[in-house]
C-alpha cells in the first residue's frame, strides 16, 4: 500500500534527467533538525530528493508506505511493516523495505543519480540500485551508540567499497576513516548565522523560560548516552543558585537516571525555528557530554550555533570543540564537576564583545550554502553527473582568525 500526502509542491529543479537524489537514514526527518535536513533541503532546490527512512513496525494489515512533502521540497518516504516483521535487517524486513523502495521510486518516477547513506544498514534493501555516484556521508561513528547492529560494521565497510566519494562529519572522524576510503572528505558542522543571531537582538523569553531566574546554564539536543549525567548533577548540586536548562528529547536512557533537583529544568524537544528565542535568554550554553564510545568522534553541530547566538560556551574535552572552539579561546573545556563549575564561573565574566569578534571572524567563512555547494562539487567528480556546480573551499585554519582577545586566555583543555 502507498499513501502520498501532498503538503508541498517544492522548488522547480535545475538538475537534468536522471540526477534524482535517494538518501537512506537512520534518523527521522522530523525528529531534530541536523545535518541531514541542513543538507538534503539546499539539495532540494537543486535535485528531487527522497528521504527514505527506517521502518515502523505499527502495520498489522500489511506493510505500506507513507509518502509525504516537506516544505523543503524533500519528499519523505517513511516504511511502516507489520510488527513482527522486524528487526530492520531481518530477511522480511529487508524483503519488505526493498518493495517499498521500488514501488517508492516507481510511483515518484525518479531516475536516481546519487545514492546517498547516512545508515550502511540500508544496503541490504537497496544494494540493487544502481547510480553514477554513491555517497556515503558519515556523521558520526554509529558502532559506538547503544543497541548499534551486530552487523553495523560489516555494512559500513560494504557500503565504502562501493560508496564512489565519501564525506565525514567531522575533523577526528575524518582522521580515521581517511585510510578506509580513496575518495574521502571532511565537512565538519556548519551553521545558518542569521538564524542564530537573532538571539543577540534581546529576543522575548518562551513562556515555559520566562519564569527561571538567572544566571541560566543551557543546552539543546538529544538527551541519550552521550549526555555526562553525573557531570550535570554534580554541577547542580555545587551551585544551587544556578539554573541548568535542557531543551530536547530523552531517548534510550532511563529518564529516572537524570540530574532531577530544583535547578534543573528539563523544557522538552523544541522546533528548530524557536531555539533562538531560548539562547537569547541563556548566560551560558553547555556542552556536557560524556567521554564514551558515543562521543569519541563526534562534532557538535550546536557549537557554532550556541557561537552564532552570542553565548559563551564551556564544554568537555570532545575533540572537535576543543579544535578549532578552545584553540581560538572561544569554548573552556572542563570536564569534572568542580572544573566544569570554574570554567563557567569564568564565561560569565567573560567579555561578551571581544568574544563576538573572535566567534564572527571564524563564523563568516562558515554556511550550509557554502558546504553544501562544496559537497555538490564533489558529487560532479565523483561519477557522471551533469549537475551545474561550483568548487568552494571550506578550509579554515586557525591563523586566519583573531587570536583571543587580550586578558582573555585560551579554554584550560586547549593549552599545550
Amino acid at each position: 500500500m502507498l499513501s502520498k500526502t501532498n503538503g508541498h509542491d517544492g522548488p522547480s529543479h535545475v538538475a537534468p534527467p536522471g540526477s534524482d537524489l535517494i538518501c537512506f537514514s537512520h534518523l527521522r526527518w522530523h525528529f531534530v533538525y541536523q545535518r541531514p535536513q541542513h543538507l538534503l533541503s539546499r539539495c532540494a532546490r537543486e535535485r528531487r530528493v527522497l528521504f527514505f527512512e527506517e521502518p515502523v513496525y505499527d502495520a498489522p494489515g500489511g506493510a505500506r508506505l507513507d509518502i509525504t512533502r516537506d516544505d523543503s521540497g524533500v519528499t519523505i518516504a517513511v516504511p511502516h511493516l507489520a510488527p513482527d516483521d522486524g528487526p530492520n535487517d531481518s530477511p522480511r524486513a529487508v524483503l519488505a523495505q526493498r518493495a517499498l523502495l521500488d514501488r517508492a521510486i516507481a510511483s515518484e518516477g525518479l531516475a536516481p543519480g546519487v545514492l546517498w547513506y547516512y545508515t550502511p544498514m540500508a544496503l541490504a534493501f537497496s544494494a540493487h540500485l544502481t547510480a553514477p555516484v554513491v555517497v556515503y556521508d558519515c556523521m558520526d561513528e554509529l558502532t559506538g551508540f547503544t543497541g548499534a547492529p551486530a552487523g553495523l560494521r560489516r555494512a559500513e565497510q560494504a557500503l565504502m567499497r562501493r560508496a564512489t566519494v565519501m564525506f565525514t562529519g567531522g575533523q577526528s572522524l575524518y582522521e580515521a576513516k581517511r585510510d578506509l576510503h580513496p575518495n574521502v572528505h571532511a565537512f565538519p558542522s556548519s551553521v545558518d548565522v542569521a538564524h542564530f543571531a537573532r538571539a543577540r537582538s534581546g529576543a522575548a523569553d518562551p513562556q515555559d523560560q520566562a519564569g527561571i531566574p538567572h544566571p541560566r546554564l543551557g543546552f539543546y539536543g538529544v538527551i541519550d548516552e552521550r549526555f555526562d549525567v553525573d557531570l550535570i548533577r554534580g554541577a547542580a548540586e555545587r551551585r544551587p543558585d544556578w539554573q541548568f536548562v535542557m531543551i530536547g528529547p530523552i531517548v534510550k536512557i532511563d529518564p529516572a537516571t537524570l540530574p532531577r533537583a530544583a535547578n534543573v529544568h528539563y523544557l522538552g524537544p523544541k522546533p528548530y525555528d524557536a531555539l533562538p528565542e531560548y539562547l537569547s535568554g541563556w548566560d551560558v550554553a553547555l556542552l556536557p557530554f560524556a567521554r564514551n564510545a558515543a562521543t569519541r568522534f563526534i562534532s557538535p553541530t550546536k557549537t557554532p550555533e550556541y557561537l552564532a547566538a552570542g553565548c559563551p560556551v564551556v564544554s568537555t574535552s570532545i575533540r572537535d570543540v576543543v579544535r578549532p572552539y578552545g584553540e581560538l579561546g572561544l569554548a573552556r573545556i572542563a570536564d569534572d564537576p568542580d572544573a566544569f563549575v570554574a570554567a563557567v564561573d569564568a564565561a560569565l565574566e567573560e567579555d561578551r564583545d571581544a568574544r563576538c569578534r573572535v566567534a564572527d571572524a571564524l563564523l563568516g567563512r562558515m554556511s550550509w550554502d557554502l558546504t553544501w555547494q562544496a559537497m555538490s562539487a564533489r558529487l560532479c567528480t565523483a561519477g557522471k553527473d551533469t549537475t551545474p556546480c561550483s568548487t568552494i573551499s571550506l578550509s579554515v585554519q586557525a591563523s586566519q582568525v583573531p587570536s583571543s582577545p587580550s586578558g582573555w586566555p585560551p579554554a584550560e583543555g586547549a593549552r599545550s
